[in-house]
């Protein structure tokens, strides 16, 4: 393996930081999805205009994510990622502080664009920290999100158990972010492998129809998630017949497992290869969809759940992996954060397709039969799972096994 650009505590850093704001945005972002009803009870948002406030956000961090290709072809993605992470924080905050509808809605605006162009920036900087250590690390950053997530929902909790105004429960967690991120951010590593500042970013053209295989991947896999996190407690409740208590425990169970599956799922890719975590991952997440569609009880339904966290945790950050990387094959190292960049819109398209789709489907037909759907989608990954690697790239670097796949570089040893 060609030894990394920078010296090896440098990159130490970088990894680090990026964890750090991985995990920042995961306790950001539960903190808002987990507080909508509040959010709607605090600024009289209706029945019918809280499904158009809740779709903006995320077609918002499309047009943020766009955005961010363009940028990055004059800054560096840590510059992006150090300016919007901030704003986002403070975004929060807005949402829960303004004092008017209009002035929420300018705040959840705010949220979406800046959050689109986090999101693509973020993992820009996981995809190209990966090349530069040469073993697979991006699972890892997803694992902290995931970790980030919990701290976040719990904190959530909390308020709403503790009757928190929204401004007071997010004051708190913003005064100690914004400080945090804007730290973390002097130490990130960029593509080429050199600490921010100076120099410019990516933005070589990538053909998109190379990408597409993986945005269909990403897309369905955002399906299976928001299916778990908008549906599973109705499912529980209405289909199951849980209590309303026992309705709570899947989405929890399953983000357990999405951080546990995630924190070891590195290990795998390295012994096995990225084509092999991802096949177990599809099929694992297929079985848990069939387990909830067949379920007898609430029990049953739930180990459905838990198996959907272990299966589907491991296929997003593979796919952001393997856009990278193909990127760099055939464009070089300047291609892969227009890769990373287009891919992440199919995340939002998939949140936005999936919790509709579900319940038009449970609605005209059966929920049961709705569950099959994701199902069938998810399982679409198979058929392009050789897109995620090749056996034929090694490390060679003395510190991983023999069979270790090279998911951080291209067979022309970029």
């Amino acid at each position: 393996m060609t030894p990394p650009q920078v010296p090896g505590a440098r990159l130490r850093h970088g990894r680090v930081s990026l964890a750090l704001s991985f995990f920042a945005q995961g306790a950001v972002f539960a903190l808002l999805v987990t507080r909508i009803p509040a959010i709607q009870v605090r600024y009289g948002i209706s029945d019918g205009l809280l499904p158009a406030f809740l779709a903006a956000v995320p077609v918002l961090a499309g047009v943020g994510s766009v955005g961010t290709e363009r940028l990055v072809r004059r800054v560096r993605p840590s510059v992006v990622l150090r300016v919007v992470q901030p704003v986002v924080c403070l975004a929060l905050l807005a949402v829960g502080a303004v004092g008017s509808l209009p002035q929420v809605a300018l705040a959840l605006a705010a949220f979406g664009l800046s959050v689109g162009a986090l999101d693509a920036s973020m993992n820009m900087l996981g995809v190209s920290l990966q090349r530069a250590y040469g073993r697979s690390i991006m699972l890892g950053f997803h694992a902290a999100y995931s970790l980030g997530g919990i701290v976040g929902a719990s904190l959530a909790w909390a308020g709403a158990h503790w009757q928190l105004p929204l401004a007071l429960l997010y004051g708190p967690v913003v005064a100690v972010l914004v400080p945090v991120v804007l730290v973390i951010g002097r130490w990130f590593v960029d593509a080429d492998g050199r600490a921010e500042p100076g120099g410019t970013g990516g933005g070589t053209p990538v053909a998109m129809r190379l990408l597409l295989p993986l945005c269909l991947v990403m897309a369905f896999a955002y399906i299976g998630d928001s299916t778990v996190s908008n549906w599973s407690a109705k499912y529980l409740q209405d289909v199951l017949h849980s209590s309303e208590q026992l309705a709570t425990v899947p989405y929890n169970v399953y983000t357990v497992m999405t951080l546990l599956g995630r924190a070891v799922g590195d290990l795998g890719v390295r012994r096995f290869g990225p084509v092999a975590v991802v096949r177990t991952g599809t099929v694992v997440a297929a079985a848990g969809f069939a387990v909830v569609a067949a379920a007898p009880g609430a029990w049953a339904g739930m180990a459905g759940f838990t198996l959907l966290g272990i299966g589907l945790c491991v296929i997003v950050p593979q796919t952001f992996a393997a856009a990278g990387r193909y990127a760099v094959e055939r464009h070089g190292p300047g291609a892969s954060d227009t890769a990373v960049a287009r891919l992440n819109i199919f995340n939002y398209v998939g949140f936005l397709i999936g919790s509709p789709l579900v319940g038009a489907l449970g609605d005209a037909w059966s929920y049961r039969g709705a569950m099959l759907v994701p199902m069938v989608l998810v399982l679409v990954t198979l058929v392009y799972a050789r897109s995620f690697g090749s056996s034929a790239d090694r490390y060679g670097d003395g510190h991983e096994r023999p069979r270790t796949v090279d998911v951080g570089r291209g067979s022309n040893g970029l």
